[in-house]
């Protein structure tokens, strides 16, 4: 009988199990089907998604927005996210759309989730081996030796390897290309003196990312002069949250990926007007209300400590009435509240790792080694990755399923 073995038993895992299962009932093929989980238990990673709910996918999956799209995009032209999605319907799951096309269980419990995942790969005859820790995964003539961390070692004809970009590294011979591993898709530890006061308040606004400081001037003077093209890596809209240590929420997650530190992030805390209406609307408001401190002037379209930090941004002081000439100082302000990224903020926040093992030597329709015939690679252990709303997800179970259908394939008679 011919072995599969599947090394880890997250999502991309449990995906290769099931489609492994299907496929062999489809052949008519035994074969024996076995999970390695280094913890516990298999799942984890699935329960800890969407704080507990689980975004599994999204009505509007686009390879485009993936690190290296074409290799995902060939991989979605292989199984068709549709697919993949229907697959879980087959599994007895019933879902439901949130907006930006985010796909939720409808228990809205990210157990349902993975119980139809377990339920799947019981009744199929899969083995889970938890608490089994794999350090090495040696090609041997046309087989290969899966070695454990107690010592123990097991041949397989085909190997999947899913567990995640970071345990991965040192498991393959070194002809596979490793991009270092880094947290995404988290908070951001920025410049703290301009958001001191703000800590567990939010905000919907629109975040530009830029490469390298986007300012000069006298802040204490209230003026700012842009530095000729700034170089912007990204511009997402939505919550931010500040923190203590810098800034989180969804659109800073989705920001993670592409910030390094030195970076600028530039918050419009007002996007739905623009810059030159909102000095012509301060302006007014300085005629009317030209007795009120610069932060009673903002109240009704700032909170009250957000504006005292974007006053303190310029060097206006927060109780003084506003001059005329220096509503479109504020209104700059309003729509470009800076902060320079430190860094990663809290990684034990982050959704996803960015870094793994190169596409270049493994086929994107099957996942398999182009090295080694019977090896696959899935799910983060890929240098793949995505913003949130479902993505990452659905790349786990469209690689691991490829790769288990091919994987039973090359193991059939």
């Amino acid at each position: 009988m011919k072995t599969l073995a599947i090394i880890g038993g997250g999502a991309a895992g449990l995906a290769a199990a099931v489609e492994a299962a299907r496929e062999s009932r489809r052949r008519s093929a035994r074969m024996e089907i076995t999970v390695y989980e280094a913890s516990d238990r298999v799942g984890k990673s699935i329960l800890a998604t969407g704080n507990g709910r689980c975004n599994l996918s999204n009505s509007a999956i686009d390879a485009a927005v993936y690190r290296n799209a074409e290799f995902v995009r060939e991989a979605y032209r292989a199984l068709p996210p549709e697919k993949v999605r229907s697959s879980f319907a087959d599994l007895g799951l019933v879902m439901r759309e949130e907006a930006e096309g985010r796909i939720y269980p409808l228990t809205n419990k990210a157990t349902s989730v993975l119980d139809v995942l377990r339920f799947a790969i019981r009744e199929s005859g899969v083995r889970e081996s938890c608490g089994t820790e794999v350090v090495a995964v040696t090609p041997v003539e046309e087989r290969f030796l899966v070695c454990f961390a107690d010592g123990g070692t097991v041949f397989a004809d085909a190997v999947i390897l899913a567990c995640g970009g970071g345990p991965a590294q040192s498991l393959l011979p070194p002809a596979y290309p490793y991009a270092g591993v880094l947290p995404v898709l988290g908070p951001l530890k920025t410049d703290v003196a301009p958001i001191k006061g703000l800590n567990n308040i939010r905000v919907r606004c629109e975040v530009s990312l830029y490469g390298r400081p986007c300012e000069s001037g006298d802040k204490a003077a209230g003026r700012r002069k842009a530095l000729p093209s700034p170089s912007l890596k990204a511009c997402e809209a939505g919550e931010v949250l500040f923190r203590d240590y810098g800034v989180s929420g969804i659109a800073i997650f989705d920001l993670s990926r592409f910030a390094e530190a030195g970076d600028v992030l530039s918050l419009d805390l007002v996007p739905e007007t623009s810059e030159d209406a909102l000095a012509a609307d301060l302006s007014l408001r300085v005629e009317r209300f030209g007795s009120r401190g610069a932060v009673e002037l903002l109240s009704g379209m700032l909170l009250a400590p957000v504006a005292r930090a974007v006053c303190a941004s310029i060097g206006m002081r927060a109780d003084d009435p506003v001059a005329r000439g220096r509503t479109a100082d504020l209104a700059c302000a309003v729509k470009s509240f800076r902060l320079e990224v430190r860094g990663a903020g809290d990684v034990r926040q982050c959704q996803v790792s960015r870094g793994g093992f190169e596409v270049a030597p493994f086929s994107p329709d099957t996942m398999e080694s182009r090295l080694h015939a019977g090896l696959y690679v899935v799910g983060e252990a890929l240098d793949i990755d995505a913003p949130c709303g479902g993505y990452n997800l659905h790349w786990a179970w469209t690689s691991g399923a490829l790769a288990g259908r091919a994987a039973a394939g090359r193991c059939a008679p």
